[in-house]
């Protein structure tokens, strides 16, 4: 090309020419290259704390590890769009924001840590140790490895991390705590109340009339963005995925049956189970003792009581053979019969007797019941190269313009119409059959008609095309439209009001001398009465609302509290309140628990003001870069 242009200059037309396509060629450049160059300026960070900049590489790995790193404990990729919807973004800004903040108090007062110590520290780590108790190249290398760092960028985090670690030990390496916050937490979560009870339901309200046509106006113009219809999407979605591929016909008979017989003996087999109840005596004497009861007719359970065992010491519930850890005691109780005592018997914790109470036998799932999930399981799995192959076709197709019912009819799948809002319902308010619908939903309505989407990856290694057909923008209905859910939730807080009202007259009731339970059958309510109870648990009657009212009233007090429904009420009068003495041991564990929690709060408050003294400032461009949606 190059000898062209030399040949092309030796006349005064082809000096031209060459002049003119240079030139084109130079304002292209000035067009888009110094655009980009300048589009590009001030985006090589995401963020600033004081003078230390957290760069966009910087940022992009450390969310990238983040996202590998879920992706491992869920068994699948984590998705952009998922990361971003978890706010995965905003949390990886933050801890960066923070760590930059300590690092520059670092700095500031002039902290440093050796190569020794840091050298030290990794081999005196335990997650690099091998099976010998000794430091690991190899396993150190595997899991930095594993993780994306370097063994420079590995040290060099270290060494910021054990600097910043400084800062925090200095500040809350021992805060300790004072006995009243122990005595405190511990009345939180050890007090236990007793409380008398009975609810009232929409009952109680009686018959509500129907509204006028004047009420359920007003009602309605007071609530008009609560009806207002959403923006709905019309889609076409094209799945392929192994599901919609597989064929469990094509699957030949003597495939299922060898599957069946590989896996019979593990997937297909139930092993027997038995309720087995235990003693286990490692004193001669108390040993003796059951022996000579369990033989003179005495009841297995009132023979451990005797002898002063808990009930969880000697059910072990419905268990197999292998459940049971002793071999001895497994042995005794696969050999007995039903409602018979065995033992003793030698085990490896002491003499055992046990009893059977009841026998769930072995049970193998047939051939036949096995079958079609065999063929549906084996088909799924020959699918998956098929999937392959018809992705690669209809990208290919895409390419060439091609519309999805076209791609869907050559290539034998079918091809979904759908049409929803953000929340994935249709417009009768049920969900929409949309495949994998947290990718998928989003996706949908980020894009605009006629746009050309980028696959989605489905979970089981399929693919999802779709394109958008329609957009129906939200809109407020009109009363006519909407009448009837109009009606119902007006009726519904008219009942809501009308229970409040009862329950409110009954507190005052109670509370004005009138028995309790007088007051609950004049109500037609039937009186409940709750003991030991806790913070943490509703008991069976009362809502988690009445709970936490209840431990904020004092006791004799009558209130009353949200039920389990919008138009339930709870009323109550607390009997007792009763906190238990918290023992040494306990005392100090829940010590240690509290400094290391206001540890945490002393350095989170020390990061906070650091932040806000050394001054933050997010870039955008920056952010934007970084999670790969250009500077723009």
């Amino acid at each position: 090309m190059m000898q062209g242009f030399r040949k092309a200059g030796q006349t005064w037309l082809g000096r031209i020419v060459v002049a003119v396509l240079f030139g084109l060629l130079i304002l292209s450049f000035a067009v888009w290259g110094i655009g980009d160059m300048i589009r590009g300026v001030g985006a090589q960070h995401v963020a600033k704390v004081g003078s230390t900049e957290i760069g966009v590489q910087a940022f992009r790995e450390a969310y990238q590890n983040e996202i590998q790193g879920i992706s491992r404990r869920i068994r699948r990729t984590l998705t952009g769009d998922e990361a971003r919807q978890l706010g995965l973004d905003r949390r990886v800004l933050d801890k960066l924001v923070s760590d930059a903040a300590l690092d520059a108090r670092v700095k500031q007062y002039g902290l440093a840590i050796s190569d020794e110590t840091i050298a030290k520290a990794v081999l005196d780590d335990p997650n690099f140790k091998g099976s010998d108790g000794r430091f690991s190249r190899a396993m150190f290398d595997e899991i930095l490895r594993a993780n994306g760092f370097s063994e420079k960028s590995f040290l060099t985090g270290q060494r910021n991390v054990y600097l910043r670690g400084q800062i925090a030990e200095a500040l809350a390496g021992a805060p300790g705590v004072p006995g009243s916050l122990i005595d405190a937490v511990n009345r939180y979560r050890a007090e236990t109340r007793e409380v008398v009870a009975f609810t009232l339901g929409a009952e109680a309200a009686g018959t509500i009339p129907a509204p006028t046509e004047a009420e359920l106006a007003s009602f309605f113009d007071g609530r008009k963005a609560e009806f207002r219809a959403p923006e709905y999407r019309k889609a076409t979605v094209l799945a392929l995925t192994p599901a919609t591929v597989a064929d469990p016909k094509a699957v030949a008979e003597a495939d299922i049956r060898a599957a069946y017989d590989r896996i019979k003996a593990t997937r297909l087999t139930s092993p027997e189970r038995r309720a087995v109840r235990q003693m286990v005596l490692n004193d001669a004497e108390k040993a003796k003792t059951a022996a000579e009861k369990l033989a003179a007719g005495n009841a297995f359970d009132a023979v451990a009581a005797e002898l002063g065992m808990k009930e969880s010491d000697v059910d072990l519930g419905l268990v197999t053979r292998r459940e049971i850890v002793d071999a001895v005691a497994a042995e005794a109780a696969f050999s007995a019969t039903v409602g018979t005592a065995v033992g003793p018997v030698a085990g490896r914790f002491g003499q055992v007797f046990v009893l059977v109470t009841a026998i769930e036998p072995e049970r193998v799932v047939s051939y036949e019941e096995a079958a079609p999930v065999l063929a549906a399981e084996i088909a799924r799995t020959r699918a998956v190269d098929k999937v392959r192959e018809l992705h690669d076709k209809i990208e290919d197709q895409r390419a060439s313009a091609r519309s999805l019912a076209d791609i869907a009819k050559e290539a034998g799948l079918t091809l979904a119409a759908v049409e929803i809002d953000r929340t994935g319902r249709d417009k009768a308010g049920a969900p929409g059959r949309v495949p994998e619908p947290t990718a998928l939903v989003p996706g949908i309505f980020a894009s605009d008609v006629g746009v050309d989407n980028e696959a989605i990856a489905t979970r089981d290694g399929g693919w999802i095309w779709f394109s958008v057909d329609g957009i129906e923008g939200a809109r407020e209905r009109t009363l006519a439209e909407t009448r009837a859910q109009v009606e119902a939730v007006w009726t519904a807080e008219k009942t809501a009001d009308l229970v409040s009202a009862k329950a409110a007259d009954a507190v005052r009731r109670i509370a004005g001398g009138e028995d309790f339970k007088n007051v609950a059958a004049s109500l037609g309510a039937n009186v409940i009465t709750a003991s030991g109870m806790v913070r943490t648990a509703a008991p069976e009657g009362l809502s988690p609302a009445a709970v936490s009212q209840i431990f904020l009233t004092p006791v004799d007090k009558v209130a009353a509290a949200l039920g389990k429904r919008q138009d339930e009420r709870v009323v109550f009068k607390v009997v007792k309140a009763e906190t238990p003495a918290i023992d040494a041991e306990a005392a100090k564990a829940l010590a240690k628990d509290l400094e290391l929690a206001l540890g945490d709060d002393i350095v989170n408050i020390y990061v906070s003001e650091s932040k806000k003294e050394l001054g933050v400032a997010l870039n955008p461009a920056g952010l934007r870069l970084a999670l790969g949606a250009g500077a723009e």
